[in-house]
């Protein structure tokens, strides 16, 4: 199976009269067109979606995103507001309508793909707080043997002095781990937030950090290609071949 990932655009509206609002949509136009040529089976999207959460910005991500070809699959991140992408994207029927969290599973693909909210209003680390942790630990109980791959904004795991104790409380994100290691049918995880292209071991599986989209905010990245070259991510996963991530940069005039 063969996954796109986006992450971090922080779209600003489009009659904001500021440099980095035309950069950064042009940045997810051009993902976009290159996405379509890749013809993944879906797209993953790691949150942190718009700048402020205001419904002028999803508008504007609406329209950057209707482009797209493949399934797309958003979790929040903590610059969005679930409130406001609920209703910017109530066409979406994997999306819960209400509740408390944003989380949900799809079942429609080779994979099973988990979506898990690690946001909280007004909270910008990570939060897993113990109904989560009963929520995915039953879901991922109802089908063991399935191979599954989680999407979540927060890592729930240090980056170098880049990012450390991301989540609110130690002990959270230590039980997202607890929950995965024991489910071995879990495939990976892929994760936003940081804007840093990480790859690591965690949990008993394998986990991805994706740089942001954004030329403007991304870190860990050649200057000169960050500057011109917008990036996103390819997942391939199969049991031949496990899971293999390739980061796919995308021409100055795409």
């Amino acid at each position: 199976m063969l996954i796109a990932q986006i992450s971090d655009t922080h779209i600003l509206a489009r009659a904001l009269d500021h440099p980095a609002a035309k950069l950064r949509a042009d940045c997810l136009r051009r993902c976009i067109a290159d996405i379509n040529q890749q013809r993944p089976d879906a797209v993953i999207f790691t949150g942190d979606t718009v700048q402020h959460g205001q419904p002028e910005e999803y508008a504007r991500l609406r329209e950057l995103l209707a482009p797209l070809d493949a399934p797309l699959y958003l979790v929040s991140g903590n610059r969005d507001d679930n409130g406001a992408l609920r209703s910017a994207f109530g066409d979406h029927s994997n999306l819960p309508g209400n509740g408390d969290f944003l989380h949900y599973v799809v079942e429609d693909h080779e994979l099973r793909l988990v979506a898990i909210d690690s946001t909280s209003p007004g909270e910008r680390k990570g939060v897993f707080c113990p109904a989560r942790q009963a929520w995915l630990d039953a879901v991922l109980s109802d089908q063991p043997d399935r191979p599954t791959l989680l999407f979540i904004h927060h890592p729930p795991f240090d980056v170098g002095d880049h990012y450390v104790g991301g989540y609110r409380r130690p002990e959270e994100a230590a039980a997202l781990a607890d929950v995965v290691s024991r489910h071995p049918q879990v495939r990976g995880l892929l994760c936003g937030h940081v804007h840093w292209p990480v790859e690591r071991q965690w949990a008993g599986t394998e986990a991805r950090i994706m740089p942001s989209v954004a030329v403007d905010l991304r870190k860990g990245v050649d200057e000169t290609e960050a500057r011109e070259r917008p990036i996103y991510m390819l997942h391939r996963l199969s049991e031949e071949t496990g899971f293999v991530s390739q980061a796919r940069r995308v021409d100055a005039e795409a």
